[in-house]
């Protein structure tokens, strides 16, 4: 059969992604995608290193980023994406910007980072106080708020897990749970980091339930470089993304924020999190969950 007349596929713009080795949502990223737009995907080398703040300064060194920049550029991509919170705001805002100079230098393509598309996205939904969910141990969590108070972001409330490893076996309920806690006070949007961590389908649900916009790491991530190249980014039912969604409930205040229906009122002190239920993966490893520091003893409300 001649198939001559169909012309050859259509072009594509393309999208260059660098991963941390043990990126496991290509497919979330995916999501966000139109058809006419392609993921270049690539991953720094493995270090055998835990989920830190070791691990986020070892795969964001200027060398490492150099050489992923300059294998993706073998495909000719339009942008350049760094795909990792932790490893882009380790460095504070000076450290950020440091990385995309580095990277732009390396391929001479227009290049961003998640930390830096997440402060973008906080500007464009007109946030100032931010509610932030990890999955990180303390430390972390603490150096993204460092991150975000340099912005001129405030943090009115947050929960972690305290995860070192497996990050993408997460479940959205935990996630749910989390951003029920970390919600309190004067907040008029959520932030969950962690390009490994899953959010897409929780998005909408959380902004219906909490009235305000939801970021996710990946979200703002797959925004920023998509609209770098005038494409706007799939996502139904989230505000940052779709327009009816930031007119309807997402739209409307998140502050003083009345508590889950059923659940007890959740004070400052109970937005850092607890111990939560380990992993199914980790279980079946016969590991038990990563400790908890001392301090963080207020538990998660109930669902």
């Amino acid at each position: 059969m001649d198939v001559s007349f169909l012309g050859g596929p259509q072009p594509q713009l393309g999208v260059g992604v660098v991963a941390p080795f043990d990126f496991a949502l290509d497919r979330e990223l995916w999501r966000w995608v139109p058809d006419d737009v392609s993921l270049h995907l690539t991953r720094t080398p493995f270090v055998p290193v835990e989920v830190s703040l070791d691990l986020a300064r070892l795969v964001s060194e200027h060398e490492t980023l150099d050489a992923a920049v300059q294998a993706l550029c073998a495909v000719s991509p339009q942008v350049i994406s760094y795909a990792c919170t932790s490893g882009s705001f380790v460095g504070g805002l000076a450290g950020e910007r440091a990385m995309c100079a580095a990277m732009v230098q390396a391929g001479e393509v227009p290049s961003l980072t998640t930390s830096g598309a997440l402060i973008e996205a906080v500007r464009e939904i007109g946030a100032r106080r931010v509610a932030v969910v990890t999955p990180y141990t303390k430390s972390v969590t603490d150096s993204l708020e460092d991150f975000l108070g340099e912005a001129g972001i405030t943090v009115t409330g947050r929960a972690y897990l305290g995860l070192t490893r497996h990050i993408w076996k997460v479940p959205y309920r935990d996630v749910v749970d989390m951003a029920r806690a970390a919600v309190v006070g004067d907040t008029d949007a959520l932030f969950i980091s962690c390009t490994n961590l899953p959010t897409y389908d929780v998005i909408p649900q959380l902004e219906a339930e909490l009235r305000m916009p939801v970021l996710s790491a990946n979200q703002v991530t797959m925004w920023a470089a998509l609209r770098a190249i005038g494409v706007a980014a799939v996502g139904l039912y989230q505000a940052l993304l779709d327009p009816v969604a930031r007119r309807g409930p997402a739209a409307m205040s998140g502050s003083g924020a009345e508590p889950v229906e059923g659940g007890p009122r959740v004070t400052p002190e109970a937005a850092f999190a607890g111990p939560p239920a380990p992993l199914e993966a980790e279980v079946a490893d016969g590991l038990e969950p990563p400790p908890y520091p001392p301090e963080d003893t207020g538990g998660l409300p109930p669902a």
